[in-house]
């Protein structure tokens, strides 16, 4: 008799990343949609690794992370964002930012605490906060209008959530899905909402280094008092195309690394050696991470270009390498049966918006938009525009 199981995440199924990926490969279409890059990294990175691995970093690594990348992760932190993180205390180095994420939450969230989530979201976020048995409280952020093209975060809304239980607010930009970023003012209203309260700020940076438009990327570490209780989280796969290595970090005052540290030691101990002092080496050089945005701005540009001859309408992308395309022209369909349709009978896979919402069937979850990653060869682009302009 098969033993009884309680689940613990009762409502979480395949992601919709694997559903449509698998939906990809049986139609043989064109895989826009998951977030990773169809093309190699720098060789160079790659030679560093091999000469790692001749010099025996094979073996179990340092738990906190080899010595000398959190050394210039400290270095690079301290001269964009203008504050220091003492390396044997305040950085992290784990299996990706989901890692990070993941046991983050773990190590802050307890039974009965509430933890606010801007919506749409990165779909993680809500299965750590209920693992850690806490409470996931979303708040939506305003959707594209003909006044306003592209998300705006409301902060009232995020204001008027908070409550007495609220412990944790996770934030995330570069934003994915959106592709939005944070201006000045916007961490104005972060730090007077989260200031005198127990509220700890998880800031997901992972796409810190893709910002277009000349913007710059408004950190949390930025502010004094908005970093004395942030955990911040950013990602070595999207800065140097290499999603498979899965190594991130994470940024955090010592009394809260502390306790990330507990569970990261339970969770998976150390992260692969060979990679690290190959990061280490590697990023020494700021134009590894310097040029990040110029790269992929051309692609964004091209692709944009590429859609105004179709009929989707394409929203602008401040970064991440993502963009968001209005399909309300084509179909009154909903997003997630729109993209399914659009695999099957036009050979291209993109990921509806909805996907990035709690309920991806209600009616405030869909807008018409889908997700798509120009991280991508620019020959995958074409014919993925090809495609898209017979619609």
């Amino acid at each position: 008799m098969p033993i009884t199981i309680r689940s613990k995440l009762p409502d979480i199924g395949t992601t919709i990343f694997t559903i449509m990926s698998k939906l990809a490969i049986e139609h043989q279409a064109i895989n826009v949609g998951q977030g990773f890059p169809d093309f190699d990294p720098n060789p160079k990175l790659v030679e560093l690794v091999h000469a790692a691995m001749q010099d025996g970093h094979n073996q179990y690594a340092f738990m906190a992370g080899l010595p000398a990348l959190r050394e210039e992760i400290g270095k690079k932190t301290a001269a964009l964002y203008g504050h220091r993180y003492n390396p044997d205390t305040e950085i992290t180095i784990t299996n990706g930012a989901t890692e990070s994420i993941m046991t983050t939450i773990l190590a802050l969230v307890g039974r009965g605490d509430e933890v606010i989530v801007l919506e749409p979201f990165y779909d993680s976020y809500v299965p750590a906060i209920r693992l850690a048995g806490g409470t996931p409280i979303t708040v939506p952020m305003t959707p594209p209008s003909l006044l306003h093209p592209q998300y705006r975060i409301d902060w009232q809304r995020i204001r008027d959530a908070i409550t007495a239980k609220t412990r944790m607010l996770v934030i995330n930009f570069p934003n994915n899905p959106t592709g939005i970023t944070l201006e000045s003012d916007d961490l104005d209203a972060l730090e007077s909402i989260v200031a005198n309260t127990n509220i700890a700020v998880l800031s997901d940076e992972a796409y810190e280094h893709i910002v277009f438009d000349g913007r710059i990327h408004y950190s949390i570490a930025t502010r004094k008092k908005l970093a004395a209780n942030a955990i911040i989280i950013s990602s070595f796969a999207k800065t140097y195309h290499v999603t498979g290595w899965k190594i991130g970090y994470c940024l955090a005052p010592a009394n809260i690394t502390s306790e990330i540290r507990k569970v990261h030691q339970f969770n998976v101990f150390s992260v692969s050696s060979p990679m690290q002092p190959a990061l280490a080496q590697f990023m020494k050089d700021p134009n590894t991470y310097s040029q990040l945005s110029a790269f992929y701005q051309k692609k964004r540009d091209h692709f944009t270009a590429g859609l105004a001859h179709s009929r989707f309408k394409p929203l602008a992308s401040q970064g991440t390498f993502f963009l968001l395309a209005d399909y309300s022209e084509i179909s009154d369909e909903t997003e997630v049966s729109f993209a399914r349709k659009l695999t099957s009978e036009y050979g291209v896979t993109v990921i509806p918006v909805a996907a990035f919402y709690g309920n991806p069937d209600a009616p405030e979850s869909n807008h018409h938009l889908v997700r798509i990653c120009f991280a991508k060869k620019e020959s995958t682009l074409d014919a993925a525009l090809e495609r898209l302009r017979r619609i």
